[in-house]
């Protein structure tokens, strides 16, 4: 995979037919600026609508991956996703007259033809880099597909694929860094069942399917009614009878081309996390159902640290959003037990607050007399209590509500906090409350440094 991002240069036009709307769609490849993303346009509707392409707005997966927002769709993105991932392209306009994308051949080999070449330019950056640090593991046990995705020191892609189909066989795939994507992955055309064709022409889907754009593999000889049904859509058949196999083998691009093309969707989908993936993904029987789970499931994770890693900044001459009045009346702590001063910041998931350590801080008496040190105990309570205001200041109530520990996991203490310094002490909510439980990461900065953070559950319950 590209390890920089790759800019586009020019306007890309292009046109062609929906796979299953069969509908004529003009589609337009803009430039955009860095950090816009990929976000399409439906130029038919009035407004212009925009849909980010985003695994939050994965609406539906049924033969395609289909993104909604505002009841506005765009379906079938997976091929054109995987080739900007692909190439690198993080950042893009893409303007339709219609509510899908062209299917061309049933591959990324169009883009490959807009971008190789000298078409793009470097960027200097590797944009949004997600490196996965402990396994994730999805699995979907009603259709027996699995993803995986482990720590790696780069991007590669497993897949394996069995259909119990005596035509199609075991397949398995690979995409690593010595995997040329334009050649060896982008070329590789989506495949049907005939048996699966009968349900999508009954759902009034696939009206722009055709040998051209599709292998269609046939398990079982078919004639009689159901092959007058499969005319519709490619055309009179030579005899009475379609035969067990490949429809289309003279042109098969490669022995494994489905296990290809099932890998050239998985990226598409995958591209939708917003990041560039730096791990190992591991896939068996992956469709586009599973695959956007995973993607929606990076998407969160990339987002949370993110948002967790981001220094605060204190500026002593700003308002407080809450002061130290405020601070009272949601939280009954008092001194020499109060531990936070102010509240600078506070959104919906994520909270800012202020301790000033002072020598005159009780607990300095007897740690250390010679040597004084803030405990850590101490240190987590201030999270804590900072978390709290966060927690508290969305209830009806919070006066009549106080929150407490239910648990404390990986706590770790990178820097003395001593006398003199000012502790900025940031929450940021990673299980929303449900039954009174809610859990958060908490950070304490001296300065631009780390010097404290923990992983916190509390219980908020309601006053006697």
């Amino acid at each position: 995979m590209i390890d920089y991002q790759k800019r586009i240069k020019k306007i890309y036009k292009v046109s062609g037919k929906g796979l299953h709307t069969g509908v004529h769609v003009n589609m337009v490849v803009k430039a955009a600026p860095e950090g816009h993303g990929v976000i399409f346009c439906r130029t038919d509707i009035d407004g212009n609508p925009t849909i980010e392409a985003i695994a939050p707005n994965v609406k539906q997966t049924n033969r395609g991956t289909v993104l909604v927002k505002d009841n506005v769709s765009v379906s079938t993105v997976e091929h054109l996703m995987s080739a900007l991932y692909g190439f690198g392209i993080a950042d893009a306009l893409i303007e339709l007259d219609g509510p899908e994308v062209p299917i061309f051949d049933g591959s990324a080999s169009k883009y490959v033809e807009l971008f190789d070449g000298d078409s793009l330019e470097n960027s200097e950056t590797q944009g949004n880099v997600f490196k996965v640090t402990e396994p994730i593991h999805i699995k979907d046990n009603v259709s027996g597909s699995s993803i995986s995705v482990y720590p790696y020191d780069g991007f590669s892609v497993d897949v394996m694929v069995d259909f119990k189909s005596d035509v199609l066989g075991n397949q398995f795939a690979k995409f690593d860094k010595e995997t040329n994507y334009s050649t060896e992955i982008a070329p590789c055309r989506t495949f049907v069942f005939v048996h699966d064709l009968l349900p999508l022409i009954e759902n009034n889907l696939i009206k722009g399917g055709d040998l051209e754009n599709a292998i269609v593999i046939n398990e079982n000889r078919i004639g009689g009614q159901e092959l007058e049904k499969l005319e519709k859509v490619f055309g009179k058949a030579d005899g009475d009878y379609l035969e067990k196999g490949y429809l289309n083998t003279d042109n098969l691009k490669f022995n494994n081309e489905c296990a290809r093309h099932k890998l050239l969707d998985l990226i598409g989908d995958l591209a939708l996390s917003g990041v560039r993936i730096k791990g190992r993904v591991v896939a068996h029987m992956p469709g586009h159902k599973i695959n956007t789970e995973t993607a929606k499931l990076i998407y969160k994770m990339a987002k949370e640290s993110m948002e967790a890693s981001a220094i605060p900044v204190y500026d002593p001459n700003a308002e407080p959003v809450i002061d130290i009045n405020g601070i009272k009346k949601l939280l009954p702590h008092r001194p020499p037990f109060l531990m936070v001063d102010r509240i600078i910041s506070m959104e919906k998931e994520t909270v800012v607050g202020i301790k000033t350590i002072g020598i005159n801080e009780g607990f300095f008496i007897g740690h250390f007399p010679e040597e004084p040190v803030m405990p850590g105990v101490l240190i987590i309570e201030s999270m804590a209590q900072v978390g709290g205001i966060l927690v508290l200041s969305g209830l009806e109530e919070p006066e009549k509500h106080s929150t407490y520990f239910a648990k404390i996991d990986n706590a770790k203490f990178k820097r003395k906090i001593v006398p003199g310094d000012v502790m900025v002490i940031k929450l940021h909510i990673t299980n929303p409350m449900r039954r009174s439980i809610v859990s958060m990461k908490g950070e304490v900065y001296i300065g631009n440094t780390l010097a404290c953070e923990a992983d916190l559950m509390a219980q908020v319950i309601k006053n006697k």
